[in-house]
């Protein structure tokens, strides 16, 4: 059975303190659009207060998150247990992005130490928590990070490295806007 919660409390945020890894989906206003979802790794999230978290996006090969955050603000993050207790928690709420290159990013960076190159941050104002019981989520053991996406970051400048995230994430699989230079 599932419980439901207005906001996080110390033993939800303990449990997501303890997880590798995170789901985001999200989903474009048009019910001829795709539905996202993303899994994320590293140390990149970080719960701000009881009702806000966020996450630095060191990018890939999409911008779907981006781009639905900014047409209707929509997200869902999950985390499942795949170690200890069975646990799932879904993070309902709304979006909002700060691109690497808008007025504000750096300051709200230093939350996120070693991801200089993030694409961007993802603020979530939570508006529904609830947990599950995850029993079919079975057991994996964490045996490190993978190291080809920072990799794939850091081989180029910093100029080099925005004009790629211009080009190969201006606009999503269904059209809609992505990174778009700041002005």
């Amino acid at each position: 059975m599932s419980t439901t919660y207005t906001q996080l409390d110390d033993k939800l945020i303990s449990f997501i303190k303890q997880q590798k890894m995170f789901f985001v989906a999200t989903a474009p206003m048009s019910g001829d659009g795709h539905v996202n979802v993303s899994p994320k790794g590293y140390d990149a999230f970080r719960v701000i207060s009881p009702t806000q978290v966020a996450y630095a996006d060191l990018g890939g090969s999409g911008i779907e998150t981006v781009a639905h955050a900014r047409e209707n603000g929509r997200i869902t993050i999950m985390f499942c247990a795949v170690e200890g207790a069975a646990l799932i928690l879904r993070l309902y709420g709304k979006a909002r992005v700060i691109q690497f290159d808008e007025p504000g990013f750096d300051a709200e960076l230093a939350r996120f130490p070693g991801f200089e190159r993030a694409r961007n941050i993802v603020f979530i104002d939570i508006e529904r928590v609830a947990d599950s019981c995850g029993w079919g989520v079975p057991f994996f053991e964490f045996k490190g990070e993978r190291d080809q996406l920072k990799r794939a970051i850091e081989h180029r400048s910093r100029d080099e490295w925005a004009a790629k995230r211009y080009v190969s994430n201006a606009q999503s699989i269904d059209g809609l806007p992505g990174l778009v230079k700041a002005g």
